[in-house]
């Protein structure tokens, strides 16, 4: 969906990105472009995992498996360096089908010139094993994913359908130890009208970061739309805030945007 950006529907809107370090430039360029006021705090800090002994000791067995699953980027990324590190290229992938979930997977895979055999219509782990196209059973699957904290969902149905899935660490996300004084003067001083989600995890370490805000100033976030940028991020937003109040009908970050537009469309003609 394009907007006429002149008429910047998000004009006087101040928008807190939660998004981590390094993966909110592109998201906060779009909103401010839009005519928001963006202001950042990553809740979500990503490094490797504790050991790559488990990465190490798959690649060098890739031949042995039938599938290759990446559901975020921060896998791609990483899983490609730890492959190169070990001294091997995209070529041993080549009788390894690989599937991901989401449009940004499928770009940060397409950045090592590699084309997917799969990817779901919805872009959510739970569309992948409801649409995988051949039988499960049998298949030896490598899935590198977060170390702590991640859904266990698409391992148990994949599982159930007949799929031997080694899960292996291939990156971390913890929380941040501090807020940006920007945005700590915004959260004290109300002064932000949508604090964005696009994670569980963002939300419960949103939440840590700024416990020692809101528990005194609880008002201060019930003025706040709370957007997330889909069901599972939305799980996350009732169980943490009681609530949701944006919830984007594709889930990406472009329809986290648009969610947004409309939202503002509607406050704008209340007002």
């Amino acid at each position: 969906m394009n907007y006429d950006l002149s008429l910047s529907p998000l004009a006087g809107k101040t928008i807190l990105v939660t998004r981590s370090v390094g993966q909110s430039n592109q998201f906060s360029d779009r909103l401010t472009s839009l005519g928001a006021n963006v202001i950042e705090m990553p809740a979500l800090e990503i490094g490797p995992p504790n050991s790559w002994e488990a990465l190490d000791q798959a690649i060098a067995n890739l031949s042995s498996f039938h599938w290759l699953i990446l559901t975020s980027t921060n896998g791609v990324e990483y899983f490609f360096s730890r492959l190169e590190k070990s001294g091997q290229n995209q070529t041993a992938l080549t009788d390894l089908k690989i599937a991901v979930v989401g449009k940004k997977t499928a770009q940060s895979l397409q950045k090592q010139d590699i084309k997917p055999d799969f990817i779901p219509p919805n872009f959510v782990a739970d569309s992948l094993v409801a649409n995988f196209p051949e039988s499960l059973t049998g298949k030896k699957i490598l899935f590198p994913r977060v170390e702590t904290g991640g859904r266990e969902v698409l391992v148990k149905e994949l599982t159930a359908k007949g799929a031997e899935v080694i899960e292996v660490p291939a990156y971390e996300s913890c929380c941040p130890q501090s807020i940006p004084a920007a945005a700590e003067y915004a959260l004290v001083n109300n002064t932000i009208d949508v604090i964005t989600f696009a994670s569980s995890k963002t939300v419960q370490f949103f939440s840590q970061l700024t416990s020692h805000i809101f528990t005194y100033n609880p008002e201060n976030l019930a003025r706040v739309c709370i957007a997330s940028i889909g069901p599972q991020t939305s799980k996350t937003c009732h169980s943490v805030f009681g609530r949701v109040d944006i919830e984007a009908e594709e889930y990406t970050l472009e329809g986290l945007t648009n969610a947004i537009i409309k939202w503002a469309n509607h406050q704008d003609k209340d007002i």
